[in-house]
């Protein structure tokens, strides 16, 4: 059995450990090949000779392995990747464990560390680091250059220890020096609370469970309130994804019945569908799913799955477009293949690969007083980024960068008036409003999805 898992660019994988199996590699397609093929491996073989034996240094093997590896499946699309040792235990620490650091999802791009999310309640998202932010110096040391394996080495440590960190932001003339320290993250992918009546919910990761922990986190709102709330909020901002089967268990939590999401491969007659199970948890109860340009894959599949069904309104902006799917290859007990191997449609045929979902109602982040000065970083950014076979109007793409005359006001202004989060207040005021008007009903107020077609 193959895990299959969705993902942003920020994490190396998100998957449960026990669910892999074994694959074992084969020669038998090195015997079909073309003659070509066989030339290609001679060349390269002599190329690796003539690294070990004239190089200015000596060098190590299974470096020079590894390297032909990361470039051959660099070469392919930007999720597909080798997972050594190192690799597979900070995938560990991601689905099971916990960690001393500062709560930071990272990216390397063009040798220098860029900030994905901070993690909510964490030091990192308490200094008011923000997505998109670069972080150019740790300690006074300038990480320009290293590997990011580095990089995150040195932000975690004990507990209680501290570290400063140099930022650079877009919009901001100087860089800004940050002293923070290091706690104990614990790892939840689901929060939940209660805000005027209404039940938020947020889900951090599409790891292990989380469907399982988002039906306990209704259950538990319901408990707090005595009685069901007014609706509810689905919070997947800055959710780089994570598993398939989780990101179908979470949207099945709101749907009665229909299809969530298909899988397809290669070969034309390779399509698996999932579907909902009868028995929708939030009981029909008003649903607002709000996503950025953050929401990745498994985030992206539930935002598609509840507006193509007419669940959900989804709020925000336009997420990161990541349609496709990627399986971990075991190659070894300590190291993997994550392989591109399928692309994802929603339930109307439409595919999200650079796209993304487009929001039925545009809410910019006002209470990010950066907001119009971050850079917005997404799918179709990414060097050899799939192609989506079915363009979308490029209108619709720059749709997130025109002004809405509705949305005016400051961060300061909010602030005054007590909206921490602009985005999260808009969408319990549009709930109480629907809730407080005879006869709405949420599925009414979504427009029809905008069907593509599909592969």
């Amino acid at each position: 059995m193959k895990s299959t898992f969705l993902q942003g660019p920020m994490l190396r994988g998100v998957l449960a450990l026990g669910a892999l199996a074994l694959i074992p590699a084969t020669t038998a397609a090195l015997a079909d090949g073309e003659a070509s093929s066989y030339k290609a491996l001679d060349e390269f073989m002599d190329v690796f000779q003539k690294v070990r034996s004239d190089y200015v240094e000596k060098v190590d093997d299974e470096k020079l392995i590894k390297g032909a590896i990361d470039g051959m499946l660099a070469s392919l699309d930007p999720h597909s990747s080798f997972l050594d040792a190192r690799d597979f235990q900070n995938l560990r620490t991601q689905t099971e464990g916990s960690y001393g650091g500062l709560g930071l999802s990272v990216t390397q791009e063009d040798g220098a560390v860029k900030v994905i999310a901070p993690t909510q309640d964490t030091p990192a998202w308490r200094a008011g680091i923000k997505a998109g932010d670069f972080i150019t110096h740790i300690d006074g040391q300038l990480i320009y250059g290293g590997t990011l394996d580095e990089a995150v080495d040195k932000m975690r440590g004990a507990p209680g220890t501290s570290l400063k960190l140099t930022i650079v932001r877009a919009g901001r003339d100087k860089p800004i020096d940050l002293t923070l320290t290091r706690e104990i993250i614990q790892l939840k992918p689901v929060k939940w609370e209660v805000k005027n009546g209404i039940g938020v919910i947020n889900i951090v990761s599409f790891s292990a469970n989380t469907g399982a922990d988002v039906r306990q986190a209704i259950r538990s709102i319901d408990k707090s309130l005595g009685h069901k709330p007014t609706g509810y909020v689905l919070d997947l901002r800055s959710n780089p994804g994570g598993l398939l089967d989780e990101a179908v268990s979470v949207s099945d939590a709101f749907l009665e019945r229909g299809e969530i999401v298909s899988q397809r491969g290669r070969n034309k007659g390779d399509v698996e569908r999932y579907y909902a199970k009868p028995g929708d948890d939030a009981k029909g109860l008003p649903v607002i799913v709000l996503v950025d340009a953050g929401s990745a894959s498994a985030s992206e599949i539930v935002a598609g799955a509840l507006q193509d069904q007419h669940r959900a309104l989804v709020m925000g902006e336009r997420s990161f477009g990541k349609g496709s799917v990627q399986t971990m290859l075991p190659l070894s007990n300590t190291t993997a293949l994550k392989l591109t191997t399928a692309r994802y449609f929603t339930p109307s045929g439409r595919s999200v690969q650079e796209g993304g979902i487009q929001p039925d109602i545009r809410v910019p982040q006002l209470s990010d007083p950066d907001y119009k000065d971050r850079p917005k970083f997404r799918e179709s950014d990414l060097r050899r980024h799939l192609i989506n076979e079915i363009k979308t109007d490029d209108k619709a793409l720059e749709e997130d960068a025109k002004d809405d005359p509705r949305f005016t006001m400051s961060a300061d202004e909010l602030k005054k008036k007590g909206i921490e989060d602009f985005q999260l207040d808009y969408a319990l005021k549009t709930i109480s409003r629907l809730a407080s008007t005879p006869g709405a009903a949420l599925a009414q107020a979504a427009p029809a999805p905008r069907k593509t077609g599909g592969k």
